[in-house]
């Protein structure tokens, strides 16, 4: 049996840069709600971080239906 070595740090790098943009994006998503919170308490508008957060959290739930539509053989 051959390994592919070449492919293997492919997916590799690819794997770990997908999962630290998701994690980041996802960490914009809950400054997000933290800004609206804050926002909120002080009494002014908290329309910007909610929609900084609801667009992040959308982006994300993106990527892992992707992801599972990837994996998921009867989806294609």
């Amino acid at each position: 049996m051959e390994l592919d070595w070449s492919a293997l740090g492919k997916v590799t790098a690819v794997s770990f840069g997908a999962t630290v943009a998701l994690v980041t994006v996802f960490a914009l998503g809950v400054l997000g709600l933290s800004q609206a919170a804050t926002a909120r308490e002080r009494g002014t508008g908290a329309t910007v971080g909610l929609a900084q957060a609801g667009v992040c959290f959308l982006a994300c739930a993106a990527v892992v239906a992707y992801g599972i539509y990837l994996i998921v053989p009867q989806f294609h």
